[in-house]
């Protein structure tokens, strides 16, 4: 069974590939999970958040906004000790700002789904790519997305870092066309 080259370097990788990378989400607060964990794996690789994810779902309690939105400066002092996640003062306070970001979303639209998913006008970009290769960067959704989001108050929200975010809530459907997930979910 033919998989994405890059599915292939650990077995945590392999699971997140074959389960999670590229399935739509629609739940709010999976959806800020995800912000929260792109925005953490800036400059790294994202076996490193892979690897992290348990812990930051324990430090950010289970990545519930109303929380996170709520830290302070002690609970930010604490986070910066935890050995379990990326100790970078600004990422951690991202989440932070980007959880009050997320919550005042919640005000303006119906859910932080119906927001986040009208850049791709609600259904997933199915691409058909041949190598991992072709694979863009950004692409001018995650360009539009990333500017809304800046204006909104968020921060870590590159265009690259929003198609990554794309890539991984199944906004764009970015598995090779000879991998066995391409087509599953070009189904759905």
């Amino acid at each position: 069974m033919n998989k994405c080259r890059w599915a292939l370097a650990s077995a945590n990788e392999e699971r997140y590939h074959d389960s999670e990378w590229g399935v739509p989400l629609h739940e709010d607060r999976k959806l800020f999970e995800f912000l929260v964990l792109e925005g953490a794996q800036a400059g790294l690789s994202w076996r490193t958040i892979l690897d992290k994810r348990q812990a930051y779902r324990e430090a950010f309690d289970d990545f519930d906004p109303l929380a996170v939105a709520a830290y302070d400066r002690v609970k930010l002092e604490t986070l910066l000790q935890n050995p379990g996640i990326v100790r970078n003062r600004l990422k951690i306070q991202s989440a932070v700002s980007n959880a009050q970001a997320f919550l005042k979303v919640l005000e303006t639209f119906d859910s932080f789904d119906h927001y986040i998913w009208q850049f791709v006008d609600g259904e997933t970009r199915q691409n058909r790519w041949l190598s991992h290769a072709q694979l863009p960067a950004y692409s001018p959704e995650s360009e539009r997305m990333s500017k809304d989001l800046q204006k909104r108050g968020f921060k870590f929200v590159g265009k690259t870092i929003c198609y990554a975010y794309m890539q991984a809530v199944g906004m764009v459907n970015d598995h090779v066309v000879d991998c066995y997930r391409h087509a599953e979910l070009a189904g759905r």
